[in-house]
């Protein structure tokens, strides 16, 4: 069997997973009736393992302290190891649903083969889903949210007809990458590592900028909160039901704003009012947001990996009105991304990665306790998609907290639906319901607001 490098960056990842929070990314689909597994391990060997080499390789530790760990080819890969087939017990709602999934948040991929899993889950009230998990060494959460549409076509018959082909699958996911530009602050070049560290000095040498990131984080701490506290292993996921985007889009072009201050700003809010309902004071709250490294122009590689830097966003969640939140919720996004804050955190995770476990790790847990978590906002197709045959409804995914951090968020736009879901540490965050409707009164109060300026 054939050894390959694992680069520095991909390293940081592989060996960050902890008991309280593992290094896993989950997806889940919604879809409107079942999926033929024949079918579907068919598109899996033509569109993933044909096309991407780390979905054939399993982890090789390194040897002695400074061993560097591998991806070692398995040779035929066997696919009744990585599918399995459930059937949830009645009534096969989004409870039951939620349940399933939450009882895999803590469970780690074995590392005795490749390390993804899907769940084809049956016996819902309506449709199926199929949960997919799917380590963070494999490629960054915006890679492999790609990686996953490509699987998809825009026809029930499109992974049967011929249409599909290699070279044009970057075509395929066009809207999505242009839609990600407006979502995140995007880098436009491929950082090579020299590159990387001519940006860090470049960044460096923007005098009150670059020294204001540094400063940010290094001094920034995670305040104490009703969100805060000491992980445990038990998670729990929720996620709320599709809401039309457009209701979203009418409060941004009423406030100047992006769809995505928009919805960055109702999860602010939805945090202030969590604190306040659980005894606190609402305060200001941090949380990392992924960037974009890789040119959005370009097809995905074979070799995936990790191109993706984190930039640090202070939720106002203290007190305040909702638009006086949106407000400022824009101008700090706004800042965020006129700083060169993202090129700087690639070159931490970067140089992190070059150096041993023991400080590797020191050093992950330092920055992961700043924060509460991981905020993701996924812009997904415009239009309805199919994965082999089967109408997909609705998609959600998370990518994973490490540390202490309690609460990730996931914010997904599909087919003129937006969805919002929550994986929380239950003995910090107990019921994430009540964040969820916190995060719907939001939105409500913003299009109250909106509606009145109008009339």
């Amino acid at each position: 069997m054939r050894d390959h490098r694992v680069n520095p960056v991909d390293a940081v990842w592989l060996n960050m997973d902890r008991p309280q929070n593992l290094m896993v990314i989950e997806s889940l689909m919604f879809l409107d009736g079942p999926v033929d597994r024949e079918r579907l391990e068919q598109v899996v060997r033509t569109r993933l393992l044909d096309l991407y080499p780390v979905f054939s390789r399993r982890p090789v530790p390194g040897r002695g302290r400074w061993g560097r760990a591998r991806w070692r080819d398995v040779g035929e890969l066997d696919l009744s190891r990585h599918v399995r087939e459930v059937r949830l017990p009645a009534p096969g709602d989004d409870a039951a649903l939620q349940a399933y999934v939450g009882g895999f948040l803590a469970t780690p991929l074995p590392r005795d083969r490749p390390l993804w899993d899907i769940h084809l889950i049956e016996g819902l009230a309506e449709g199926s889903a199929i949960f997919v998990r799917l380590h963070h060494a494999l490629a960054d959460g915006i890679a492999l949210t790609q990686v996953l549409f490509s699987l998809t076509d825009l026809s029930s018959e499109g992974d049967r007809d011929g249409s599909f082909h290699p070279d044009g699958r970057h075509h395929l996911l066009s809207e999505v990458v242009q839609a990600a530009r407006r979502v995140a602050p995007e880098v436009p070049q491929l950082l090579r590592p020299a590159r990387v560290r001519a940006g860090m000095l470049t960044g460096v040498r923007l005098g009150l900028s670059g020294v204001g990131v540094l400063k940010k984080l290094l001094i920034t701490r995670n305040p104490e909160s009703a969100v805060a506290g000491i992980a445990g292993r038990e998670k729990r996921a929720v996620w709320s039901s599709p809401m039309p985007l457009q209701r979203v889009k009418d409060i941004a072009a009423h406030s100047g704003a992006t769809v995505n201050d928009v919805l960055v700003s109702a999860l602010a809010g939805a945090l202030a009012s969590y604190q306040l309902e659980h005894g606190g004071r609402a305060v200001d709250l941090p949380t990392m947001i992924p960037v974009n490294l890789r040119p959005l122009h370009v097809p995905l590689p074979r070799e995936l990996g990790n191109r993706f830097a984190l930039v640090m966003l202070i939720l106002p969640s203290g007190p305040g009105s909702s638009v006086a939140r949106l407000a400022e919720t824009k101008r700090r996004m706004d800042a965020i991304k006129a700083s060169p804050e993202p090129v700087i955190t690639f070159s931490l995770i970067l140089a992190i990665g070059r150096l041993g476990n023991r400080l590797n790790r020191s050093l992950v847990a330092f920055f992961a306790g700043k924060v509460t978590g991981v905020t993701t906002n996924v812009p997904g197709p415009r239009e309805e998609r199919y994965l082999a045959g089967t109408r997909i409804s609705g998609l959600l995914g998370w990518v994973p907290g490490s540390g202490d951090q309690t609460l990730g968020t996931c914010i997904f736009t599909y087919a003129g639906t937006v969805r919002i879901g929550f994986k929380t540490d239950t003995a910090v965050i107990p019921d994430p319901e009540r964040l969820l409707a916190a995060f719907h009164a939001e939105i409500e109060a913003l299009e109250s607001t909106a509606a009145s300026a109008a009339s």
